[in-house]
């Protein structure tokens, strides 16, 4: 029986998303704040969390960021802020699905299903390094190194690096990216990926990542 965690406030929704995961057969734990989810969270396994953002104590995104440095555990942010800048704030940290308050729970539970299913399948490409011209890409360590220096990148920066460098000659859409890399259908602000690529060119210096305007990405093939 696969394991939900379920981070909400607001005692109706609490009881009405344990009842209806456990009719559908998934095992429920409920945390009322962020820090009893961080918690609850150390001390289990889980295979999904269900995650508010206007939280007492700890708030949803700082609840994100700090099981982030530890886990890659599927997260659904559920939640009534329904702005743009929000829903980017958290897909900037790699939540799953942003779904908004008032929800239908049969999709909910779709949607659920479908992550979960995504979780299983893992990732087809396994590449332990990466090199393109002075850049090194370590797959293992999450790394990138330039002429023997090493630079810090976020998880999502390095994968968009990655799949660039793996599809030298082809152009990657920004829903291409998205899709691959966020793992579902993205239906807010691609302008996400730009930022990425902004914060790629200014940290590592380079400038072989070519816009493609109006379509997207490519890295070109090294000779």
């Amino acid at each position: 029986m696969q394991r939900i965690l379920v981070v909400e406030d607001d005692f109706d929704i609490q009881e009405l998303l344990q009842n209806f995961l456990q009719e559908t057969g998934y095992e429920v734990d409920i945390a009322g704040d962020g820090v009893e989810a961080l918690s609850i969270f150390i001390d289990g396994k889980y295979d999904l969390i269900l995650l508010d953002i206007m939280l007492p104590k700890i708030d949803g995104y700082g609840v994100c960021e700090l099981i982030r440095k530890q886990s890659d555990v599927p997260i659904i942010m559920l939640t009534a802020l329904n702005g743009e800048d929000d829903q980017i704030k958290g897909l900037d940290l790699q939540v799953d699905d942003y779904i908004t308050k008032p929800f239908s729970m049969p999709i909910l539970i779709r949607k659920i299903a479908a992550v979960l299913r995504r979780s299983s399948q893992g990732t087809v490409e396994s590449y332990q390094s990466i090199t393109y011209g002075n850049l090194l890409l370590n797959c293992d360590g999450y790394t990138a190194t330039m002429n023997g220096n090493t630079f810090e990148l976020t998880q999502k920066e390095f994968e968009i690096l990655r799949e660039l460098l793996t599809h030298q000659g082809r152009i990657l859409t920004r829903q291409n990216l998205l899709d691959k890399l966020w793992r579902y259908d993205f239906y807010g602000d691609e302008r996400v990926v730009d930022t990425h690529i902004k914060n790629l060119r200014k940290k590592l210096g380079i400038d072989f990542i070519q816009t493609i305007r109006g379509v997207g990405y490519k890295i070109d093939k090294e000779n």
